[in-house]
């Protein structure tokens, strides 16, 4: 019987169910705001069984929590099926692997110890695939221009029921969500302004996954979310702002150009982007960022001018260096 019981708890087409080692207990109640841990290896459907992503080889399982629009939502079909300690094979189908390639860079961002923020797939995610040709990783990009249906092999471990485990940010309703959002900003410029600004990243980060975790469920480009990008973004600048003060000029330059390639009126962000480009001493890019500065805010004149003067000093210094080193070289 069991078996026919997992088939039919799988209705979804396109899904083909194997089960690898048999778990103990009574199917778990997966109940919204129900974390899950689990380990899962993601393979091609070729000979080899190619490994695309690998859990246990990253050393940490990965968690989800039920009804928290997890990118992937496939995944909780899958493991609704399982009981603890169970380890089974899933077959899946082009329909429901087609978003993995952007789950699968924010996870290998999230292992590389980069930031867990999607700062680059907005919720049009699709849309922006086309505007953005590469995810930096080459076999994800191979997926992205052909999707292929993959093997998931996902081992349950643990299912915790939303009394039973301590609620991080992520694991909050929508509106506790935008509760916490000034709180962690207030916070955020509060360390900025001590020059903490290892912490302040950090309230800073935290605001706009919130924001992006409600996101995800409007409507891309309409009046709600519309209003939730310009949080976004006034927490992305103010994140930026602080990596300049960390030396992070190029991580600058990458999250300021995402803002300006999606929404090119926003001043700051070319501001920003113009000083970090003063530091790597990319001449003709500051100078181009600084003049829409003034395009966009004739008032930030006098700003602009200092910016300009520094820029020129420091075009000055790194001459007389070259000059100083060629000297001692002939």
């Amino acid at each position: 019987m069991s078996d026919m019981q997992d088939a039919l708890l799988l209705g979804p087409e396109g899904i083909k169910k194997t089960i690898l080692h048999g778990g103990t207990g009574d199917i778990p109640k997966f109940t919204t705001g129900a974390k899950v841990t689990f380990h899962f290896r993601t393979t091609l459907c070729d000979d080899e069984r190619t490994v695309i992503d690998d859990s246990r080889a990253v050393g940490t399982p990965m968690e989800i929590v039920i009804g928290n629009m997890f990118k992937l939502d496939i995944w909780e079909t899958l493991l609704s099926s399982m009981r603890v300690g169970e380890v089974a094979d899933f077959w899946c189908d082009i329909i429901h692997t087609g978003v993995y390639p952007l789950v699968s860079k924010s996870m290998r961002r999230i292992a590389e110890g980069k930031d867990p923020v999607d700062w680059h797939i907005h919720t049009c995610g699709m849309a922006n695939m086309f505007a953005y040709h590469s995810l930096g990783y080459a076999d994800l990009d191979e997926l992205m221009k052909e999707p292929k249906p993959l093997f998931f092999t996902l081992e349950l471990l643990q299912v915790q029921q939303p009394g039973e485990y301590n609620r991080e940010s992520w694991a909050l309703s929508d509106e506790e969500r935008l509760k916490a959002v000034p709180v962690l900003h207030g916070q955020g410029n509060k360390l900025y302004k001590q020059g903490r600004y290892q912490e302040a990243t950090q309230k800073y980060k935290e605001a706009i996954i919130c924001i992006k975790n409600v996101q995800t469920k409007e409507k891309a480009w309409e009046a709600p979310w519309l209003k939730l990008e310009k949080m976004a973004n006034t927490l992305t600048l103010n994140y930026s702002q602080c990596l300049l003060r960390m030396g992070e000029y190029y991580e600058v330059i990458e999250h300021t150009s995402d803002i300006i390639n999606q929404h090119p009126g926003v001043m700051k962000a070319f501001y920003l982007r113009g000083k970090a480009h003063v530091e790597v001493w990319n001449e003709a890019e500051a100078r181009q960022d600084f003049s829409r500065v003034l395009d966009l805010d004739p008032a930030m004149k006098k700003t602009v001018k200092k910016e300009l003067a520094v820029l020129n000093m420091r075009l000055e210094e790194k001459n007389q260096q070259d000059r100083d080193k060629y000297k001692g070289m002939f």
